[in-house]
């Protein structure tokens, strides 16, 4: 690829969801501290992440919009969502979050092989979230990760 032809480099926008029930969704979310966009309506939720968008869609207009098989709309355990905490003790605060919130925690706070502590749940839907303190990575006053 030259300089020339587009990339997908800094062209993340969007991230959407496909979920099975939306209204549930968007109650998880917001029990998470994600508050919805007024764009917002009955069909889609938009979460404002500051330069990127967390979007919420029903999974079957997903499929259809994206021209698959609702029955190819699946795998909600294929990819993670991640995030990257300061303190090591927010792992584990936002992993019982979620369970407040109507999750599930698939692998409580751990340590991994590359150190530091993590923690994965699910939503409703069953989306991986991972939640991470890793002292080899380096977070901004806004919490977003610096390579």
């Amino acid at each position: 690829m030259t300089d020339l032809e587009p990339g997908l480099g800094s062209a993340i926008s969007f991230v959407t969801l496909g979920v099975t029930d939306l209204p549930r969704s968007r109650a998880f979310y917001a029990a998470m501290g994600l508050e919805a966009h007024p764009r917002s309506n009955e069909h889609v939720v938009f979460h404002d992440l500051g330069g990127q968008v967390f979007a919420l869609f029903p999974r079957a207009a997903l499929a259809e919009d994206a021209g698959v098989p609702v029955s190819d709309a699946t795998g909600a355990l294929a990819a993670s969502l991640s995030m990257n905490v300061s303190e090591e003790s927010e792992v584990d605060a936002i992993l019982q979050r979620a369970v407040r919130a109507g999750g599930r925690i698939t692998r409580p706070a751990s340590s991994p092989p590359w150190g530091g502590v993590r923690g994965y749940f699910a939503d409703p839907d069953g989306f991986a979230w991972e939640v991470a303190w890793n002292p080899s990575v380096t977070l901004d006053a806004e919490g977003r990760v610096r390579l």
